[in-house]
């Protein structure tokens, strides 16, 4: 089940009403604007030595919607740029419940992307599979759909593998692999994906969809995300790393509480042992 407006409701609530009120407007006004850089070194099991210091840029859950402006995610593209990452990953929603007025506008608020080793993207649980892939790739952006890319780096390959929201198996996953040599890293919306991408030892996984919980509270935490093994930044499961963006964007409550808006530069380096 995804992050459902039921939860994010339950969640403000939490604070009681009158406080409810107040943090619902900070995170109406404020919060949700207030766009940060997440910087993480990641360590990769098996990385070889000419990727160590590779530098992608995630940007996921845009969102892009009557609450997410076309200036929003404009000044995310820019603030990415800014950072100069050597590949760039978009990790799916980039409208709410596969809104077409929106599929053209959330393309070319993120034409501007742009990276040497190129922008790749996967679909989220709001996208379209029909409308948005085109959108996306008329800006020069390569879409995933359960796909593999080999990406040749310093002499070393890349194998970037993005699967659809609903692919979900193991056994679903697992023919993508077939021929990877180099090292092998899962673009998935879904961070429960951690599950899979450790038993068919993916070194590195990349997500979003949980938007950090997009409501934080003291003491509860991110009550709209509990069912996620990880709500946002880095976490681990065997020998597979995993980072969770919390995105850019909302859905169904326009607010963010102790939960900023993210763009994240991520940088690879060996796994110790």
């Amino acid at each position: 089940m995804a992050l459902t407006r039921r939860a994010l409701i339950r969640a403000l609530a939490a604070t009681g009403i009158g406080a409810m009120t107040g943090t619902g407007a900070y995170g109406f006004l404020y919060g949700r604007h207030e766009l940060e850089i997440t910087s993480a070194t990641l360590p990769v099991a098996g990385l070889p030595a000419p990727l160590a210091g590779l530098r992608i840029g995630l940007l996921t859950d845009v969102h892009r919607s009557r609450w997410v402006s076309h200036e929003d995610v404009v000044r995310a593209v820019a603030t990415l740029m800014n950072q100069r990452p050597d590949l760039i990953v978009l990790g799916g929603d980039y409208v709410t419940d596969r809104d077409r007025r929106y599929v053209g506008p959330s393309a070319e608020a993120l034409a501007p992307l742009s990276a040497p080793y190129g922008v790749w993207a996967i679909l989220g649980n709001h996208d379209d599979d029909r409308d948005m892939p085109p959108a996306l790739e008329a800006h020069g952006v390569q879409v995933l759909k359960d796909a593999r890319a080999r990406v040749r780096i310093k002499g070393e390959d890349l194998e970037l593998i993005g699967i659809r929201y609903w692919t979900r198996r193991a056994a679903d996953i697992a023919p993508l692999l077939r021929g990877a040599t180099g090292t092998r890293v899962l673009l998935a919306h879904d961070p429960r994906r951690l599950f899979e991408a450790a038993a068919l030892g993916f070194p590195l996984v990349l997500s979003g969809h949980t938007h950090g919980g997009q409501v934080v509270l003291p003491l509860l935490g991110a009550v709209a995300a509990q069912k996620f093994p990880i709500v946002a930044g880095t976490g681990w499961r065997d020998k597979t790393t995993m980072f969770v963006s919390r995105g850019l964007g909302t859905v169904y409550v326009p607010v963010r509480v102790n939960c900023p808006p993210e763009v994240a530069v991520l940088t690879l380096t060996p796994a110790a042992g």
